[in-house]
């Protein structure tokens, strides 16, 4: 076992032999809930952890792990590691989706199974134009016409027919990065012969800087795909082309001028670079400078971004349905799976945004101390956001099988927070509240009255991952994204449960912190369920039949609707068997249950 790289990011000289002590571990909000390991900046000194614990500390270096990762792992002192049975991290490639069953319980890796679902250019056009054909150009129409050949080598031949001869395509391999084999083309003669191809429409009036086109490097960073979480960063890169840009067909062969790649635009001699994070001049820029600058201009620039964060959110879900299918058929627990998105963002002349593309590995590489400024600080926030937790030493080894059982309360959180199991009494309420088709919002709401262990544990996990999140920002789920969820393919349970929440106490987060801490320090949610099972159990078929009764009661008056609006009810619990304790018509017992229990249902939620 080797120690990781040395080279280190740059300490200011006022703080070199004064580094600020920082906690090796981060405590959670709530009680019997698992501290976190804490990633430092390069100003700080992260304090080391008994030596038993330390030896857990190993990560898995492959040889694209960047060195803007390594340098913040070492400071929290972890180990690089050959082993495949012990690591607790690793940041490195893709891979193909079965091999994601070899991941235990306790590893991180930053890529899901599917991810390329929108990483390559072919099927990340293919899945918007799904999206754009089910819910129209006004919610996706933020890229451009896209082609793939060969399949779609007569639909290409007709628009390029119906668009006259002063039209642009840009042509790049699905599957290239740093500009590789992209060109753009006039002439139907021009189009190459290799396939397979991504054909799109040139945006071909970008909006320019002193007459230079640009894009937009945005960090995405996602945590969770059920329940969907998705952070962006806010900061990025803006990099340009280093020539002028001119309209003019016979500029096509100059990559300097079309492209913004740092890897094609480097090699041009009047290459300007820019190390300072605040400057409006070189290349690149750092996103937040841009801001600056365009709001000198009078630009509405809180316009810009919130509409990119919407398109942001909508190619996310897009890939929602082939991620979820993966991982529940692949990975053994959601807590192993997270992954850094690139999303390529280009203004055009009226300053709206398109997606270009988005990289699931996108490039770390830190060439300038601009590079160094924005991608350090991302990933050391990200690395937090993660939130990577020390197992047993005894959970890491070859051997280990299924866990046994411990009275250590952070080893039972732990195992909690792996598990992806949950008991039959929580699936009478997700299939209840995934099976309604109820559009109003007070239905929703009452996903909330009763809040299982499984809720409780997820509720309390998001909270304390919104504490870690640096700059990055929440963007899914917020007190405004419940206008997502039709977008879904399928509806998910803790969607719903976690936008609800938001609605509820985006203002007053600490109430609802409050709340779960009262459910934490009763350990409703921890690994020793068989004591509130049944308490649960009659709460939550309680509210699902007090539901019912007001349906019927409200549709009186209608004797055949009521007699409808039932049995939907009726069909869609799983296991009427379970409902065999409650009484169909109001009872003291089911009444008292629902205000009785202080542990799981609440009044004033």
């Amino acid at each position: 076992m080797a120690a990781l790289s040395n080279v280190e990011e740059p300490i200011s000289p006022d703080v070199v032999g004064d580094l600020v002590e920082k906690p090796a571990l981060v405590p959670s909000l709530f009680p019997h809930m698992p501290s976190t390991l804490y990633f430092s900046t390069a100003n700080e000194r992260v304090e080391l952890l008994p030596a038993e614990q330390r030896k857990l500390l190993k990560w898995k270096i492959t040889t694209v792990t960047p060195n803007v990762v390594k340098n913040t792992i070492s400071r929290s002192h972890f180990k690089a590691t050959k082993s495949d049975h012990d690591w607790l991290g690793c940041w490195g490639h893709h891979m193909k989706s079965p091999g994601f069953k070899a991941i235990r319980e306790f590893q991180k890796l930053n890529h899901f199974p599917g991810s390329f679902q929108i990483g390559r250019k072919d099927r990340l056009w293919r899945n918007l134009s799904k999206m754009q054909a089910r819910f129209g150009k006004r919610e996706f129409g933020f890229f451009p016409r896209s082609f793939i050949l060969p399949q779609d080598i007569k639909l290409l031949r007709k628009a390029w027919e119906d668009g006259g001869s002063k039209q642009k395509w840009i042509v790049k391999p699905p599957a290239s990065a740093r500009g590789i084999g992209i060109q753009v083309i006039h002439k139907w003669s021009q189009m190459p012969r290799k396939r397979p191809l991504l054909v799109q429409k040139y945006l071909h009036k970008p909006y320019l800087i002193s007459g230079n086109k640009f894009d937009l490097r945005i960090y995405v960073y996602v945590t969770s795909y059920d329940p969907l979480r998705v952070y962006i960063f806010n900061d990025g890169l803006v990099r340009f082309a280093s020539c002028k840009y001119s309209p003019s067909m016979k500029t096509l062969n100059n990559k300097f001028m079309h492209l913004t790649n740092y890897s094609v635009n480097k090699k041009n001699s009047e290459y300007q670079s820019n190390s300072d994070d605040k400057a409006c001049q070189g290349n690149p820029w750092a996103l937040k400078a841009l801001w600056q600058y365009l709001g000198s201009q009078g630009i509405n620039t809180t316009l810009i971004w919130d509409k990119i964060k919407d398109m942001v959110i909508k190619t996310i879900i897009a890939s929602d349905p082939y991620v979820n299918s993966l991982v529940k058929m692949h990975v053994r627990s959601s807590y192993s799976c997270h992954e850094l998105f690139g999303f390529d963002i280009m203004l055009d002349e009226n300053l709206k945004p398109w997606v270009l593309e988005v990289n699931i590995s996108p490039s770390l590489h830190s060439n300038t101390p601009l590079d160094v400024s924005i991608k350090g600080q991302m990933i050391r926030d990200l690395l937090n956001l993660a939130g990577f937790v020390l197992p047993l030493r005894e959970d890491t080894a070859p051997s280990s099988s299924s866990a046994s059982s411990s009275t250590n309360s952070l080893c039972g959180a732990v195992r909690e927070k792996w598990r992806s199991d949950i008991s039959t009494d929580e699936k009478v309420k997700r299939a209840f509240y995934l099976s309604q088709r109820f559009g109003d919002q007070d239905f929703c709401a009452t996903i909330l009255d009763v809040l299982t262990p499984d809720d409780v544990r997820v509720l309390a996990e998001s909270e304390d991952e919104l504490c870690r999140k640096g700059d990055f920002e929440r963007v899914f789920p917020s007190h405004a994204s419940s206008r997502y969820l039709r977008f879904f393919e399928q509806p998910r349970y803790l969607n719903i449960l976690l936008n609800q929440w938001e609605q509820k106490y985006w203002l007053n987060r600490s109430r609802g912190i409050n709340l779960l801490r009262d459910f934490c320090e009763k350990r409703v949610h921890l690994g020793n369920l068989a004591d509130s099972v049944h308490h649960v159990s009659t709460d939550v078929c309680a509210t699902i039949l007090q539901y019912v009764l007001v349906s019927q009661r409200s549709d009186a008056e209608d004797e055949d609707s009521s007699d409808r609006e039932v049995q939907s009810v009726t069909i869609s619990l799983p296991d009427m068997s379970l409902l065999s304790t409650i009484s169909l018509s109001p009872s003291p017992t089911s009444s008292s249950s629902l205000a009785s229990d202080s542990l799981t249902s609440h009044d004033d939620l």
